[in-house]
C-alpha cells in the first residue's frame, strides 16, 4: 500500500503518511471487500539504484538484506551489528564518494582522489563542524574493483536508497554516498552548538545511496502529524529535512535539575516525519572510561 499524495510505501492498515502527513480513509479497503470487490491495486514507486527489498512506513528506505545496487557500482553490508563493514563494488571507471578516513581496504586498480568539496569556504565550514575538510572519491580505472569502508568507532552502518530526497545528517553519522548526491554542510545555529552537535550538520540532497554509521544500532521513529518527541542530541544520527525541532533542558522544571539528571539538553522535533536514532552515546561511554585513564598531570 502506498500513499496516494506522495507514493510513499506505508505499513499494513496505515491511517496516516509518515513522509507527508496525509490521512489516509481506513474504511475504503474494508468496504470493498466487504461487497466482494478487491480493492484498487497501487502502483509501487520506481527505485532505480536499488534491487533489494527496502522497509516501508517511513522516508528512510533502508534495505532489509543489507544490499542493493546503484549507478555503475553494487554494495552490501557485513557483518551487520558491532562491527559493520561496507563493501561497494564499483565496475570500470565507476566512483563512490565516501567521508576522508572512512577506507578499510580497496583493490589495487582502484585509484583515490581526495579534494575539497565546495572550495575554500566549503572545506572550512566541514572542519567547523567536526567533519574532515576533504572528501574522498574512490574509481575503478581499467576494470571493476572493490572498496570496504567502515567508521571509527564500533556501531552500525546503513545503507539508504534516498529518491529525490533531502535529510539532515548528524556530521560523525555520514559514512559515503553516490557521487550525484549532494552533501552541504548547513548552519544549525546556535541550538545546534549548544546541544554538542557542532554549529553546523550536513544536508544530503538527491537521489542514489547514502551510507550512514551509528554507535550501536539504528532505532527508527516516524511522527504523526502534530506528534512530539523528544531526542538527546548525542543520539541523533539523521531526520527528515523538512522536520521542525527545538533545543530545550530535558527536565522542564529547571536547567540544573536537567544537568543533574545526565541528560543536558535535548530536541524536540515536531511531526510528521522521520528520525534515525542510534542506540547509543559516543560522549556518555567516553565519560565512562575517563576514570580509566591515567592523568595527564
Amino acid at each position: 500500500m502506498n500513499c496516494p499524495k506522495c507514493t510513499t510505501p506505508l505499513l499494513p492498515n496505515a491511517r496516516f503518511c509518515g513522509s507527508c502527513g496525509f490521512t489516509l480513509a481506513a474504511s475504503t479497503g474494508a468496504a470493498q471487500q466487504a461487497v466482494g470487490q478487491k480493492p484498487p491495486a497501487v502502483a509501487q514507486p520506481s527505485q532505480p539504484h536499488s534491487s533489494a527489498q527496502t522497509t516501508t512506513g517511513g522516508a528512510f528506505h533502508v534495505d532489509l538484506d543489507g544490499k542493493g545496487q546503484g549507478r555503475g557500482y553494487t554494495w552490501e553490508i557485513k557483518h551487520a551489528g558491532s562491527f559493520a563493514l561496507a563493501i561497494v563494488h564499483l565496475e570500470p571507471e565507476q566512483s563512490i564518494s565516501a567521508e576522508a578516513g572512512a577506507m578499510v581496504s580497496m583493490s589495487g586498480n582502484v585509484e583515490l582522489y581526495s579534494e575539497m568539496k565546495g572550495g575554500v569556504f566549503g572545506a572550512l565550514k566541514r572542519a567547523v563542524g567536526g567533519e574532515s575538510a576533504f572528501v574522498s572519491t574512490f574509481t575503478a580505472k581499467g576494470g571493476p574493483g572493490e572498496v570496504t569502508l567502515a567508521p571509527g568507532s564500533p556501531g552500525d552502518v546503513v545503507g539508504i536508497e534516498m529518491n529525490n530526497q533531502s535529510f539532515k545528517v548528524q556530521g560523525s553519522s555520514y559514512l559515503a554516498g553516490d557521487t550525484s548526491l549532494v552533501v552541504d554542510t548547513k548552519l544549525g545555529g546556535a541550538k545546534t552548538f549548544f546541544g554538542g552537535e557542532g554549529l553546523f550538520v550536513l544536508q544530503v540532497s538527491g537521489t542514489g545511496l547514502l551510507l550512514v554509521s551509528s554507535f550501536g544500532a539504528i532505532h527508527r521513529k516516524v511522527l504523526r502529524p502534530g506528534e512530539q518527541y523528544v531526542v538527546d542530541t548525542g543520539h541523533l544520527v539523521a531526520w527528515e529535512g523538512h522536520m521542525n525541532y527545538n533545543l530545550r533542558k530535558a527536565a522542564k522544571s529547571g536547567f540544573f535539575r536537567s544537568m543533574m539528571s545526565g541528560e543536558g539538553l535535548v530536541a524536540e522535533f515536531v511531526g510528521p516525519g522521520e528520525i534515525l536514532i542510534q542506540t547509543r552515546n559516543l560522549s556518555a561511554f567516553a565519560s565512562l572510561l575517563r576514570p580509566y585513564f591515567p592523568s595527564q598531570g
